[in-house]
């Protein structure tokens, strides 16, 4: 996958042709990597370079809550000063105005390309619970199955809830446990009580089946998707 740097906008030449140039081969990458289902960690990105995006158009300021891991305070503090003389330069200014203005339509319709393919691939998957739940479901196992893979691929999950004056936000983070065939009369619910005993880290573990009933990658696709499905799901169980 063809990276784009936080700062591509302002670090170089500021030359319209040339931004071009690199906005397309970006975005010619992302295609390439949707073609093949592939959505993390492109589709991420490119709904992060949207926004910044539409940040510079509405207030032409740069965000740092927008620019998570990608770039440090020390160095958004570098760009930002940078970006201020940019603005100061009339002809400069215009320049970048006319490079959003080409970018912005492209990242939207890519990005709406990338949420095709994700609304798709989440309508082909099926979650179902394995066994009683416990009441309090924010950690457990996850089974994933893929589609017409023999193998099961059980991980450990956490939900973790985040809040800010304006919203609640909650990720979950996974950790591959192992992979298990089934065998004849072995049930998911039997797995289940396997991994208790072997690893004794729950006593009763939330426990959920994830099946595709599509191919599509696993980690750029599946395994992402699989984790948003069991956030919303365990969600509605506690709302």
């Amino acid at each position: 996958m063809k990276q784009l740097n936080a700062n591509w906008l302002t670090e170089g030449l500021i030359d319209f042709e040339y931004k071009k140039y690199i906005v397309l081969a970006y975005l010619q990458s992302a295609n390439s990597e949707f073609e093949e289902k592939k959505l993390y960690p492109i589709f991420a990105d490119l709904i992060f370079h949207y926004q910044n995006l539409l940040q510079i158009k509405e207030s032409k300021k740069l965000i740092y809550e927008q620019f998570p891991q990608q770039i440090s305070r020390a160095d958004f503090e570098k760009l930002e000063i940078i970006y201020q003389k940019i603005v100061e330069d009339d002809e400069a200014m215009k320049e970048i105005e006319e490079i959003v203005s080409f970018a912005l339509p492209r990242f939207k319709k890519m990005m709406q390309n990338g949420k095709n393919i994700y609304d798709y691939i989440e309508s082909k998957l099926e979650i179902i619970p394995i066994g009683l739940l416990p009441i309090y479901s924010g950690e457990g196992y996850l089974f994933l199955n893929e589609y017409h893979v023999s193998d099961t691929k059980v991980y450990q999950y956490q939900i973790t809830v985040f809040e800010n004056t304006h919203e609640k936000y909650r990720a979950v983070n996974v950790q591959y446990v192992e992979s298990v065939k089934k065998g004849i009369g072995q049930t998911y619910e039997n797995l289940k009580i396997s991994l208790v005993k072997k690893y004794k880290t729950f006593a009763n573990p939330a426990t959920f089946m994830v099946v595709s009933h599509i191919a599509c990658p696993l980690q750029e696709s599946l395994l992402p998707i699989a984790k948003r499905v069991l956030v919303r799901y365990v969600s509605s169980l506690a709302a």
